[in-house]
């Protein structure tokens, strides 16, 4: 199956609203100097149409775990909930950053299910934002949604 066609325009515009960075894990693309995907929030399986409202950004990473997947086991409670939304859904309220920055807590069912869902803190992930943290890169502090 081929992915749907993404204008240039439609790409850089959706790049710019998420900042340059995958819209679940906030890994940023100057920082691994490699171009995040366009990324759709219902998938095109479930029915997602290639239009602005139903993109974001995320990282190859991320979007693989994702896939076409909508909703997850939240661990805690054990109930099936939905998967972040980055383009609805402010970050701060379903996440958090424990305090060595290397790690994403999530805070509310749609976060911990999304955390565990996409492998949020994959062990490769937490290594390199350490080392991120370092160079004064990371963690993002300034708002995450538009």
């Amino acid at each position: 199956m081929s992915k749907p066609y993404v204008s240039r325009a439609l790409r850089e515009w959706v790049a710019a609203q998420a900042r340059h960075r995958c819209g679940y894990c906030l890994t940023q693309e100057a920082v691994v100097g490699m171009p995040m995907e366009i990324e759709h929030l219902l998938p095109t399986v479930l029915g997602g149409k290639t239009e602005e409202a139903n993109l974001w950004l995320a990282c190859s990473l991320c979007n693989t775990h994702k896939s076409d997947r909508i909703a997850a086991i939240d661990p805690e409670t054990g109930e099936l909930v939905r998967l972040f939304n980055p383009r609805q859904q402010p970050w701060p309220e379903h996440f958090a950053w424990t305090p060595e920055g290397d790690q994403i807590v999530g805070l509310t069912p749609t976060g911990r299910a999304t955390v565990i869902a996409l492998h949020l803190n994959r062990p490769e992930l937490v290594r390199s934002r350490r080392l991120w943290g370092k160079a004064g890169w990371h963690p993002p502090h300034e708002e995450v949604n538009l």
